[in-house]
């Protein structure tokens, strides 16, 4: 899962021994994989510019719909024994697959859908969430895939046959005090746990205030001086923990905590001048699955930017500058405001009347009239190109980067990200973009999906409005 751009200068040899001439400059090993990446790039790249004609160039940025159906299909159906390594991701295997085939548009038989029920359904803890298998403990992960599955597959057999009330007391369990969760009894504690719970607690509609108490300041404790995130305080920023941790603040309408400049500073140096995908840490390789991660960094940004300008108002940054062109309507009154809890005797009273306003990223997906007012700050067409021209696989699948193989992770997640791609010039929510933000040919277009959860916007929307029409869940206290 790591990934990398261009690795920092090399250091000159110093004096004397190996036969080594003074001054000759030395490469590290990442500088070398880095080459040797970029010249894998390159070569695609030439011969898709050396194309004899528009017929063939249309060819090379087609998505390969057909191959990655069977190769999905398959996987469903049987995998073979190299895949018991995973024999505790099941219920991840089960939304990578269903999500990659929802994004493809393909609809799944009743008999795909009980049997995928019932599996999730001996999955589900007796005590609440759902473990990697059959009679595995409960993860806040798998909990996560075994959710977004059901909620991917739609219908009200799937839904229902997820226990609300069980699941909020395993949130509440895994709950620490100081606002981070414990993937699982007695587990890790870092930024995965916040994101999956309140992802799984906002389409459930059981985000109680005990769940959501100190995530804000956990969450803002392990933004680095690089301006990302990192997956507990003190660690590396990196693109998956970075969009865990905006995703949940979203959720929770709490972006104002974030330094947002910073974290645009880190995360637009994370595309590759030259590849156009994303690495995911500074200095590493580019790698497909970032084209979500960091992807849907930029995609919940673009609908963050009113927060994002009023954070550098008092410096006047190049951002606000540039902001200024991808307004497509007028400024950010379109802006659903959301009035804040009124406070005597505030210390910042500029930082209190922002967050009272804030623009809720939630309310803007409730309603399919809400205007996009800017546009993506990544190069969409070249992660487009990236993943149509070094990702896919001719027999199916999708990977990291030239030279590897296919898997299901990479392919649901490069197409997550070539989605958020081609959404990122609409000018509406749920809105098909022009054809001039799609690559190669219109019919590379996937279902959007929704940049906070994961899954098709068409299955979001009937999974909030069920649990939304649900009765409430018992005391969650006792």
């Amino acid at each position: 899962m790591a990934s990398s751009s261009s690795a920092a200068g090399a250091v000159a040899g110093g004096g004397g021994g190996g036969g080594e001439q003074r001054g000759t400059p030395s490469t590290s090993v990442s500088e070398r994989m880095q080459k040797s990446l970029e010249d894998s790039v390159e070569t695609l790249l030439g011969a898709f510019a050396s194309a004899a004609n528009q017929h063939t160039t249309s060819l090379l940025l087609e998505l390969w719909r057909d191959e990655h159906v069977k190769y999905l299909k398959k996987g469903y159906q049987h995998l073979s024994s190299t895949y018991s390594v995973l024999d505790s991701s099941r219920p991840w295997l089960c939304y990578w697959i269903l999500h990659s085939l929802a994004m493809l548009n393909q609809h799944y038989s009743s008999a795909v859908c009980n049997r995928s029920i019932d599996f999730l359904s001996r999955c589900q803890d007796k005590h609440g969430g759902y473990g990697g298998g059959p009679g595995q403990m409960p993860h806040l992960a798998t909990t996560y895939a075994a959710v977004n599955a059901l909620v991917t597959m739609g219908g009200e057999k799937a839904l229902v046959s997820i226990d609300r009330e069980k699941m909020l007391q395993f949130f509440l369990r895994m709950k620490q005090p100081f606002g981070g969760f414990r993937m699982h009894d007695e587990g890790e504690i870092d930024v995965r746990g916040c994101y999956t719970a309140v992802s799984v607690a906002h389409i459930l509609d059981i985000m109680v205030p005990e769940l959501l108490e100190n995530i804000p300041e956990y969450i803002c404790s392990c933004q680095t001086y690089e301006g990302g995130i990192g997956g507990e305080p003190g660690a590396e920023a990196h693109g998956g923990y970075t969009y865990c941790g905006l995703a949940t603040l979203a959720l929770m309408n709490r972006v104002d905590v974030l330094d947002l400049p910073s974290l645009v500073n880190w995360v637009v140096f994370r595309q590759g001048a030259v590849e156009g995908g994303f690495q995911g840490r500074t200095n590493k390789l580019v790698d497909g699955c970032y084209s979500f991660w960091q992807g849907g960094v930029f995609s919940l940004l673009q609908r963050m930017m009113p927060e994002l300008i009023s954070q550098q108002e008092g410096w006047n940054g190049p951002l606000l500058a540039a902001s200024q062109g991808f307004s497509s309507t007028s400024d950010a009154s379109n802006f659903e405001e959301v009035a804040g809890d009124e406070t005597e005797g505030s210390v910042d009273v500029e930082k209190e009347k922002r967050t009272s306003q804030r623009p809720t990223v939630i309310n803007q997906f409730m309603s399919t009239d809400d205007q996009l007012l800017y546009g993506p700050l990544f190069n969409a067409q070249a992660l487009q190109g990236y993943i149509l021209l070094c990702c896919q696989v001719l027999e199916g699948g999708l990977r990291d980067k030239p030279k590897k193989s296919a898997d299901y992770y990479h392919t649901c997640y490069c197409l997550s990200g070539l989605t958020l791609a081609q959404d990122s010039a609409s000018h509406r929510i749920n809105a098909p973009p022009p054809p001039r933000a799609v690559l190669g040919p219109y019919s590379n277009l996937l279902e959007p999906v929704h940049p906070l959860c994961n899954v098709v916007l068409r299955r979001y929307y009937e999974a909030v409005r069920f649990f939304r029409h649900s009765p409430p869940v018992a005391s969650y206290l006792g």
